[in-house]
C-alpha cells in the first residue's frame, strides 16, 4: 500500500492513495519464467549448454543496460509513487476548498489538507466522508442524501445549507458539490466531494441585503415617488409613497399588475413611450404631466423620466421620479408657476402639437401627438413626412415650406398616417421666428398642429351613406306607388276579362298568364315598398326566442346538409314589437345568403342576447343610439364580402349572383323591414374569414307577449254572396284603375259615382247632399289627398265610411288624421274579389 503522508513541492495531501497498486500475478510469472529458463538450461548437456547459458545470459545483460538507460531517462523510477502528476498533485494542495476522493463503497482514496482544516481533523487517520461527518445533522440530512444518491449515479450535484453546530462546534454555511471521476487502475468508481466554507460569503451578501432593504425602505417611505417601467410600459417597480397617491395596495403593485397608461392621465404614456435619445446614451427628461388616483381623479406632477439608450435608439427600461406638485408647499416663483401650467395644458391638451425643424424632422411632441403618431415617432429619425401615406406627402411638405417661409393663413391638410391603424389626420402649420435663423438649420422651424379625424370621416361616410339610401328609398317608393296602379290596372281587366271567359276558352289560359305575371311583378313591387319602409306592417310584441325556436326546422331544410346551423339564445331576452311574419323574412333572407356564400359548406351562427345603453359605445358605431337593444346576430363562415361590395349590399336591384339567380332586392328588403321596425342593421365582413349580420331591435316595454292577431276566415267568392246595394263614391286619378273598379262594383249591383280628384268628390257629395252612403278613395292624389278629404267629408257627414286604397302602408299616412278616425284600409295592387268584399264588408247595413 502507498504512503498514507505524502509531500510534494512543500504541499502536503494527508492521504494519497492515488497510485494505482502493483500487479503481484505479473511479478510471479516473470519470476517462474526466469526460474523455469534456469531448471531448463540444466538439462541441456553437451557442448550446446555453454551455448544457451551465454545467450541466456547475453539477453538478462541486455535487458538490465536497457533498465539503466530507462532509469536514467526518467522511464523507470523507484520507489511506490509515481511523479508524472507532481504539478497536479501541487494544485490539489494548494486547493483552499476541501477535497476528498472515495469510491462507491466509502474508501478514501484522496484527502487534501483543506479538507482536513475544514472537518476539524488534526489527525489524518481520523478522517471521515462527507456523508459520515455531516449527515448526522437532521436539517441537512436531507440534501447530503441527494449529494450521496448523486455520486452512486454518477451525477454531478451542488448544495448548500447552514449547519446550526459545524465540524469545528460553531455555526457555519458549507457548499459541497459531488462529481464522477474516472482514474485508470481503479476498478470501483470514484467520485470527487469538494467542500466550501461560504459563511463569510453568507454574511456579506446579508449585509448587502440588509442594506438593500433599507434603502428600499427608504425609497419606498421617500417624500417623492418613484416606480420603474420596462419597455412594453409595463411598471416592475413603484414605491409605497407612490402608490399612496395613486390609492393602490403596495402589495398588488408589481409583476405586470400596473402599465404606464394606468397611472398617467390622458395620453401620458404615449409621450413617455416615444422620448428618443442618441443610442448607447443614458438620458433623463423632465416633464410636466397628470397622474391618475385609481378612482380618476387627476392632479400635476414634475417627472425626471431617466432612460438607457440601446446602440440603436431603442429606449430601453426607465427609471421615473415623481414630484408631486399639488402637495407642494412655501414660496411660490410665478414665472416657474407658468412654465409648470403650460406644460400641462401642452401635455394635456386633446389637440397633437409638436414643433419640427426646416426638413421636417420632429424636434418636440405633446402626449397628444405621440398617442396618435405612436411607433412612427420612435426613435431619432421622426419624420413627420415620413409618418404620412404617400398621397399626403407632397401637399404637407408645400404647407411645411410655407410655415418655414413665414407665411400665414396655411390651409389645412388632410392625411392618413401610413400605418396599420390608417387614422386620418388633418395638419395645421404655424410659422415660428426660428424659422428665420439661417444659423440653426436643425433648429425649430414651424409648429403642427394635428386633429384626429377618423371618427368624423367615419361618421361622414355612414351619414352618407343612410342619405344615399333614404333618396333611394324615396325613388323607390315612388316607382312601387306608380307601378301599384299601373298592376291594379293590368289584374283588374284581367279580373273582368275571366268573368266573360269559361276555362274551356282558348283565351283564358292566356288572361290568367297575363294575371299571374302581374302578380309577380306585384311581388317586387311589394319588395321596393319594403325598403322605402312604406309597406304595411302587422307589429305585434314578440320574444325572440320563440319565434327563431319555430323557424329552426325551416332554416336547417333551407340550408341543406353541407350546412351547420346553430342557435344560441340569451337569457332573459327584452321584448320586441315586430311583424312576426315580416322577420321571419328577414331571418330567413339572411341565412340563405349565408349558404349561398358557403359552397362547399360551413356553419351558420344565429345569436340573441340583450344590449344595454352602456353597451351601444363597444359596438363602435356612431349612428346607434344609446338605448336598450335586443340583439341579434347571424354569422357565417363563408367567402367574406369586400369593403367596396359591402357598401352597397343594402341597395336595391344589386347583387353579385349570377343573372336570372337574383333580384337583387333580398337584402334591401331586410334593410327596409328593419328600419320601419325603427331598428338598425350593420354587416362586418372580413375576406376569407365570412361574415356577420348584426340587426338591433328596440326594446319595448310591455308585461305580457300579446298573442299573434288570428287570421280572418274567409269565404270563398263561390260559397259567399258578393253582390250588394248602395252608392259608392269612387275617388281615383288614375283613369285606367277608376274604370276598373266602377266596372268591377257596378256588375255587383252597386250604384258608382266616380272622380279624378278630392275637390270634385267633394262637388259631387253636395250635389248629391247626402246621397252616397261609401267612398272609396285613393291616398295621394293631386289637389287633395285621401286624408285632406275625409276631413273635409267628416264636416258634411260625420258618420260617413271611406275605405282607403293606397300603394302605401296605412302607418304613411295614418299620422296626418286624428288619433280616433276610423276607415278601411285596401292595399294596392288588388284584385277585383278583393275590392268588391272590402266594399261588401264597409257597407252600411
Amino acid at each position: 500500500m502507498a504512503k498514507t503522508d505524502s509531500r510534494v513541492g512543500g504541499f502536503d495531501a494527508p492521504i494519497d492513495r492515488t497510485d494505482p497498486p502493483g500487479n503481484i500475478k505479473a511479478v510471479l510469472a516473470l519470476a517462474g519464467s526466469l526460474v523455469g529458463a534456469a531448471l531448463g538450461l540444466t538439462f541441456v548437456g553437451g557442448e550446446s549448454a555453454g551455448v544457451y547459458i551465454l545467450i541466456f545470459l547475453a539477453v538478462l545483460a541486455a535487458i538490465g543496460i536497457f533498465a539503466l538507460f530507462a532509469i536514467a531517462i526518467g522511464i523507470l523510477r523507484f520507489g511506490t509513487r509515481r511523479k508524472d502528476n507532481d504539478f497536479a498533485r501541487i494544485l490539489l494542495g494548494a486547493a483552499e476548498e476541501g477535497l476528498i476522493v472515495s469510491s462507491s463503497e466509502g474508501e478514501i482514496v484522496f484527502v487534501n489538507r483543506a479538507y482536513l482544516t475544514l472537518t476539524g481533523v488534526d489527525d489524518p487517520a481520523h478522517v471521515r466522508s462527507v456523508e459520515r461527518i455531516f449527515a448526522s445533522d437532521p436539517d441537512v440530512a436531507e440534501a447530503i442524501y441527494r449529494l450521496s444518491q448523486a455520486a452512486r449515479e454518477g451525477k454531478r450535484l451542488q448544495e448548500e445549507f447552514r449547519v446550526g453546530s459545524g465540524p469545528r462546534g460553531v455555526p457555519a454555511w458549507f457548499r459541497i458539490r459531488v462529481r464522477p471521476l474516472e482514474q485508470p487502475g481503479f476498478k470501483k468508481p470514484l467520485s470527487v466531494w469538494s467542500v466550501v466554507d461560504v459563511s463569510r460569503e453568507r454574511e456579506r451578501q446579508e449585509n448587502v441585503f440588509q442594506e438593500l432593504q433599507h434603502a428600499i425602505d427608504y425609497l419606498d417611505h421617500a417624500p417623492a415617488g418613484f416606480f420603474s417601467a420596462e419597455t412594453d410600459g409595463t411598471i416592475g417597480y413603484m414605491n409605497a409613497t407612490l402608490a399612496d397617491w395613486l390609492g393602490h395596495d403596495l402589495g398588488q403593485v408589481g409583476a405586470g399588475a400596473l402599465k404606464l397608461s394606468d397611472v398617467f392621465a390622458g395620453d401620458g404614456a404615449s409621450l413617455l413611450s416615444t422620448l428618443s435619445g442618441a443610442g448607447g446614451t443614458v438620458k433623463t427628461e423632465a416633464l410636466d404631466l397628470d397622474l391618475k388616483t385609481r378612482s380618476g381623479q387627476s392632479f400635476p406632477v414634475r417627472i425626471l423620466h431617466k432612460i438607457a439608450y440601446a446602440p440603436d435608439g431603442t429606449a430601453g427600461p426607465s427609471k421615473t421620479l415623481v414630484l408631486d406638485r399639488s402637495r407642494a408647499r412655501g414660496v411660490h416663483d410665478p414665472l416657474r408657476d407658468a412654465q409648470v401650467e403650460f406644460a400641462r395644458f401642452f401635455n394635456t391638451t386633446p389637440i397633437a402639437i409638436a414643433t419640427v425643424d426646416k426638413s421636417g424632422r420632429v424636434k418636440r411632441t405633446n402626449a397628444s401627438f405621440a398617442r396618435l403618431f405612436g411607433d412612427a415617432m420612435k426613435g431619432e429619425n421622426r419624420d413627420i413626412l415620413s409618418a404620412v401615406a404617400e398621397a399626403g406627402r407632397s401637399p404637407l411638405g408645400e404647407a411645411l415650406k410655407r410655415a418655414v417661409a413665414g407665411q400665414s393663413d396655411i390651409k389645412p391638410v388632410e392625411g392618413l398616417i401610413d400605418g396599420d391603424g390608417g387614422a386620418s389626420v388633418r395638419f395645421y402649420f404655424s410659422a415660428m421666428e426660428a424659422a428665420r435663423d439661417e444659423d440653426d438649420p436643425d433648429g425649430e422651424a414651424a409648429i403642427l398642429y394635428a386633429l384626429d379625424t377618423t371618427e368624423q370621416r367615419a361618421l361622414e361616410g355612414q351619414v352618407i351613406q343612410a342619405q344615399k339610401m333614404e333618396m333611394v328609398g324615396q325613388l323607390a317608393g315612388g316607382i312601387a306607388h306608380d307601378f301599384n296602379n299601373v298592376l291594379t290596372a293590368i289584374i283588374g281587366h284581367a279580373d273582368l276579362l275571366l268573368l266573360s271567359h269559361k276555362q274551356t276558352d282558348p283565351s283564358f289560359q292566356d288572361i290568367m298568364q297575363i294575371k299571374h305575371n302581374a302578380n309577380r311583378a306585384a311581388g317586387l313591387v311589394k319588395h321596393l315598398l319594403a325598403f322605402s319602409r312604406r309597406q304595411t306592417l302587422r307589429p305585434q310584441v314578440l320574444g325572440l326566442g320563440d319565434v327563431l325556436t319555430d323557424l329552426r326546422m325551416m332554416l336547417a331544410r333551407l340550408l341543406g346538409e353541407k350546412v351547420e346551423l346553430d342557435v344560441n339564445h340569451g337569457r332573459d331576452l327584452w321584448l320586441v314589437k315586430v311583424d312576426n311574419s315580416q322577420f321571419e323574412q328577414v331571418v330567413v333572407n339572411l341565412v340563405v345568403n349565408a349558404r349561398d356564400a358557403m359552397p362547399e359548406g360551413g356553419k351558420v351562427t344565429i345569436r340573441t342576447r340583450n344590449v344595454g345603453a352602456s353597451e351601444v359605445g363597444h359596438f363602435g358605431k356612431p349612428l346607434l343610439p344609446a338605448a336598450d337593444w335586443v340583439l341579434v346576430e347571424v354569422e357565417d363562415t363563408g367567402t367574406g364580402i369586400p369593403d367596396h361590395i359591402r357598401e352597397k349590399i343594402f341597395e336595391p336591384f344589386f347583387s353579385t349572383k349570377e343573372v336570372g339567380k337574383g333580384t337583387g332586392l333580398g337584402l334591401s328588403t331586410v334593410y327596409g323591414i328593419v328600419k320601419q321596425t325603427e331598428g338598425f342593421i350593420f354587416c362586418d365582413s372580413v375576406v376569407g374569414r365570412g361574415t356577420v349580420f348584426r340587426i338591433f331591435l328596440p326594446r319595448h316595454d310591455a308585461v305580457e307577449v300579446e298573442a299573434p292577431a288570428a287570421k280572418p276566415v274567409t269565404e270563398t267568392s263561390a260559397a259567399r254572396d258578393m253582390t250588394g246595394q248602395g252608392t259608392v263614391l269612387l275617388v281615383e286619378d288614375e283613369d285606367a284603375v277608376r274604370s276598373f273598379a266602377t266596372r268591377a262594383l257596378e256588375s255587383r249591383g252597386y250604384s258608382v259615382l266616380s272622380a279624378n280628384s278630392g275637390v270634385e268628390a267633394l262637388s259631387l257629395i253636395d250635389e248629391k247632399a247626402g246621397g252616397i252612403d261609401l267612398v272609396v278613395s285613393d291616398v295621394v292624389m293631386p289637389e287633395m289627398d285621401g286624408p285632406t278629404l275625409l276631413k273635409e267629408l267628416r264636416k258634411r257627414n260625420p258618420a260617413i265610411k271611406i275605405i282607403f286604397v293606397s300603394g302605401y302602408a296605412e302607418d304613411a299616412f295614418k299620422k296626418n288624421l286624428a288619433e280616433d278616425e276610423t276607415f278601411a284600409f285596401l292595399p294596392k295592387p288588388f284584385a277585383l274579389k278583393d275590392l268588391v268584399q272590402a266594399v261588401k264588408d264597409t257597407m252600411p247595413s
